[in-house]
Parts: structure tokens; sequence; C-alpha cells
């Protein structure tokens, strides 16, 4: 079945089961009967008549006080929006009387769906997911995100005397039409022009990903290379978006010979293509064609998200095989342990897992832009209702910003790989349990990793929570420096120096709860990059003349960085 902006099958499905859990829950608090569960259910129908009524009366004195205060006075216990949140900012949310009642109500309703989803006894996967499909209401529902009640879509109608309705009724049929949310102008980069920048080659390349080798910036550089294996999903020009804030360059103006995994974004030909071969043929075969070229004893490694999943299973594949051919490890806003995968994991559970084995799991591609619309809702705040407001209440055009370009550029999974991942990692978590996966004819053990890591997470990431991240330091037996930087998924990762932004936090101290590390843990400004630069030199060992000419006779250089697989587009 046809759904509009490719919603895909996990979201109904999660929806009407957080639907579900709602109706029975608030069922079961309305008539309990006696019985085990009737003390729960008597303690969860107080807490709900606590809550509407204590809703009730700050709704009556609120609508009393703004109603007959002045402008722009706020009335005591005026419940304010939450810090950055801009979609107050007109003034006459502050000034005008009938908006000022409408925010507080909007506000105040906002606030009692949170407590009254906190108020019910459910256990906490059920409560998760009602969380976040009640987050989904509570900003969907936001009267910014409506003609009627948006003071600055009503003037911009008024003042162009009805074109902006026009245009933006327009590009609502248009997106409707092809079946996505805009929310950047998809014209306004080209991948090798605009973003992925970086000046390299070719040097390698199979069914599953191209290897970039890129030119050196300075005269020596390390002897060994640094191999970076970005994930799957979406494409590496994250890490090389604009020469202001590419960790490519960062990594190379400081002497760094670096190679880039360049994943294919998988057509139907890529349908078979398994976690397996992700690991072998993806990971392990370019941290050998690395060290070929370099001519290295070692290559040092970087992988982020999904990518240092895929990483971290290779590492463990080659110290269980005796290779010790990898010098360190960094890991990038990771989770090796998914007992807690954070939004994600609403979307994941045995029915809906088995029915994606039951289409793609043998054959076939999960589409991106269903990928895209799963992830765009995870932060619907900043990537949905502000392009809807702009782009279809206000008819404005797309905001031309490299990394929604990025974000809007999505990538297909093979679906043997995809159903594999979701299973072992997100619905049983078995990366974590030594030699419970078997991957490539082998046991996998994380405690195999002896290698010094450099393990980032961010503060505020949905995607891969911090403390799932942390976590990753009891699963490794090597050296584990753990960084914990603001900011969130990507945000957090892409924030370099000069900028001067942002901070991190450090401790040397390990602790099996990561709240305790965070509490003993200290706040340095910046960026975490030249914290990472520095823990890196150990590692790289000494330096050697940079060579003019990338590639070496088993591997030679090809077409130029980026390559054509980062500029194929989902199907």
């Amino acid at each position: 079945m046809s759904r509009p902006f490719n919603m895909p099958d996990e979201f109904v499905d999660a929806f009407v089961k957080a639907g579900a859990s709602l109706w029975r829950s608030l069922g079961a608090a309305s008539a309990f009967s006696g019985g085990a569960d009737a003390s729960s259910a008597m303690d969860s129908t107080a807490r709900l008549a606590e809550l509407q009524v204590d809703h009730l009366r700050r709704f009556y004195a609120l609508a009393e006080h703004v109603l007959t205060a002045g402008a722009g006075v706020e009335s005591e216990g005026a419940v304010e929006p939450a810090r950055g949140d801009r979609r107050f900012n007109a003034t006459e949310w502050r000034d005008n009387a009938l908006y000022r009642l409408l925010k507080q109500c909007y506000l105040l309703n906002s606030r009692y769906c949170v407590e009254m989803v906190e108020s019910l006894d459910l256990d906490e996967k059920e409560k998760h997911r009602l969380r976040f499909f009640t987050r989904q209401f509570v900003e969907a529902m936001s009267p910014t995100n409506f003609v009627a009640t948006n003071p600055d879509a009503i003037k911009l109608a008024t003042e162009t005397e009805g074109q902006s309705l026009t245009t933006g009724l327009g590009n609502l049929m248009a997106d409707l039409g092809r079946g996505n949310l805009t929310i950047t102008d998809e014209q306004a980069f080209e991948v090798g022009k605009d973003v992925a920048t970086s000046r390299g080659a070719i040097v390698f390349e199979n069914e599953l990903f191209q290897l970039i080798q890129y030119e050196p910036a300075t005269e020596q550089v390390a002897a060994r290379p640094l191999l970076i294996v970005p994930p799957c999903i979406n494409k590496f020009y994250i890490l090389d978006l604009q020469p202001s804030n590419s960790f490519v360059r960062f990594a190379i103006e400081h002497g760094q010979t670096v190679f880039m995994v360049s994943w294919r974004n998988p057509d139907a030909s890529c349908g078979h293509l398994g976690w397996d071969d992700y690991v072998e043929h993806g990971a392990m075969r370019a941290i050998e064609i690395a060290r070929s070229i370099s001519g290295a004893d070692k290559v040092n490694v970087v992988g982020w998200c999904v990518g240092g999943t895929i990483l971290s299973s290779a590492l463990a594949l080659l110290r269980t095989r005796g290779d010790e051919t990898v010098a360190s490890v960094t890991l990038l806003t990771t989770m090796l342990d998914f007992r807690e995968p954070g939004d994600l994991g609403v979307f994941v559970d045995e029915e809906s897992v088995r029915l994606r084995e039951e289409t793609i799991g043998r054959g076939g591609i999960y589409r991106g832009a269903e990928l895209g619309f799963v992830f765009q809702t995870l932060r619907s705040k900043e990537l949905i209702w502000p392009n809807v407001v702009n782009h279809y209440l206000k008819g404005k055009p797309p905001e031309r910003f490299d990394l929604l370009f990025w974000n809007a550029d999505v990538t297909n999974l093979p679906g043997p790989m995809y159903c594999w991942y979701i299973r072992n990692m997100y619905l049983e978590n078995n990366l974590r349990e030594p030699n419970r996966l078997t991957m490539c004819g082998v046991p996998v053990d994380l405690g195999r990793v002896d290698l010094p890591a450099y393990v980032l997470a961010t503060m505020e990431d949905h995607i891969v929570p911090w403390r799932s991240a942390y976590r990753t330091t009891g699963l490794f037996s090597g050296d584990v420096r753990f960084v914990l930087g603001a900011s969130g998924h990507i945000a957090g990762v892409i924030n370099p120096p000069a900028k001067n932004k942002r901070s991190y936090w450090l401790s040397d101290k390990r602790c099996e709860d990561p709240a305790a590390w965070l509490a003993g843990a200290q706040e340095r400004p910046g960026s975490w990059w030249n914290d990472w630069i520095a823990w890196l030199a150990p590692w790289v060992q000494d330096k050697v003349e940079a060579r003019t000419q990338l590639g070496n006779n088993l591997y030679l250089p090809g077409e130029a960085a980026p390559g054509r697989y980062v500029k194929e587009k989902a199907s």
C-alpha cells in the first residue's frame, strides 16, 4: 500500500501498538475490578485524576489572566517554551491576548499529554513507544503548523494577496506527487563540486564500496595510514562537506594519509548482500588495501555509527584469526550494546522484524526513502515542521543548506543485511555476548579487541544514546578513552576546532554506571578533534615523506575522488 512521504510499515505498526497501549492502559485505569492488578490500576487512576484536576485548575487560571492582562504581560504560572524553541518568536504571541491564550493552551495541553503518559502503568518498552508518538502528536498539533493560527503565515498571505498560500499549496501537491517532504534545495549542491571536494582518487572498488585515497597536504605524513569506515546509511561526505568543516581535511592537514570507504548505494543487483559481506568484503578488505598501499605494518581505523559496528565486528574477527594489522580504533557515536537503543527501538519488535524477514530477508532492498522518513521523525521539530511551515504555509523555497542536502541524499540497504542487523543488534542484542554470533564462519567476541580505543559519544544523540555508546568501554579489552561531546549525532561529531563551539567531557576514571562517569568528568571548551589527534599521535609511528603518487602497482589510482558510487541516487 502506498503511503504519503514514504512512511514505512514499521512506523504505522508502532503507531497502532502505541495507540493500543494507551487504550488498554486507560481502560484498565478506569474500569479495574480487583485482582492482582487492582492496586496498580487504582494508583494509575488516582494519578490520572490528580493530573486532570491540576490541568483544569491551571487552564482556568491562565485563561482568566491572559484575557485580562495587558499586551506583553505573561501570566503568573505561564508555561514557557523549551529553550531554543523558536516557534513562538513572532510578536503576536506576546502582544495579542488571543494568541497568548492559544499558545498557553497548547503548551499546557502538551505538558498534560506528556505527564499523562508518564503516569500510566506500562512496561518501559511500551512507555517509550507511547512517549515517542505522544511527542509526534504534540509537535504536529502546534498552532504554528496551521495557516489559521500562524500569525506570520497570515501576515505574509495578506502582504502577497494570497500568492504565498497559492505557492505553498503547489509545493504541497508537488511533494505529495513525488512522495517526499522537501527539507532542502536538492539542486543547490553537486557532490564533488560543492561538497565532498577533498582531492584524491579511487584506488579500489568492488560491488560493495569504492576506496578513496586522499592527496597529502603536508610534506611529511604518518607512516601508518588512517582508514575511515562511515555508515552505509547515508553517505560518507558528511565527513567532507566543506573545507571549513571537513574531518577529512583536518586529518590530512595534521599529517594523516587518509583512506575513505565510499559505500555503494545498493540497487536490485545488490539485494543478495548480507552483513558478512559488509564485514569481510567491506571493512576487512579496506584495511588490507590501505596497509598494502601505504606499505605500513599497521593501520589506524575510524568507524562512525553503523560503520563503527561493522568495523568492530571486523576487528573482532581479525584478532580471533591472530591478525595484528590494526594499531588503534576510533568509534564515533557507535552502538555495540543495544540494550538501550534510543528512539529507533520504538520500531523494532519480533513481529515487525519477522515481517521484514519474510519480504526482503532472503533478497531485496530496504528503500532509503523509508529509512529517511524514520530519521526525520526522530527530530521532527527541527526537520519536519519548520519545513512544513516555510514550504507549505508561507510558500517559501526550501533552504539551501549543505547538512540538509546530505541528510536528504538517502541510501538503500540490501534486505538480507538490514534484516540480520536489526534482529541481531536491535532486537536480540547479540553482539555484546561473547561468541553468540558467528560472522564469516568465525565466532565473534568483542573482548578480543585489545587495541587502544577512542570512543566518542554525544550528549543529545537520539540515534546512539551516549549511555549505550559508553558501554563499549566494558566490551573492548584494550585501553579505552571515552569522550562525551556536546550536541547530537551529527553536530556533535562535525565540530571543527576553528569555530570554537560547544564542549566535551573527559574523565580517566572508569565506572560501570555512565551517570557516575559523567558526574566525575571534566568539561572542556571547544572541539574534541584536537583531543583526538593528540591521542592518535603515539599510534601513527614515525613520519615519512609524503608520496606524490596515489595507490601502488597493485592498486592503481582510477577516477578522481569522490568517485561515482557516492553520486548514485537511491531508486
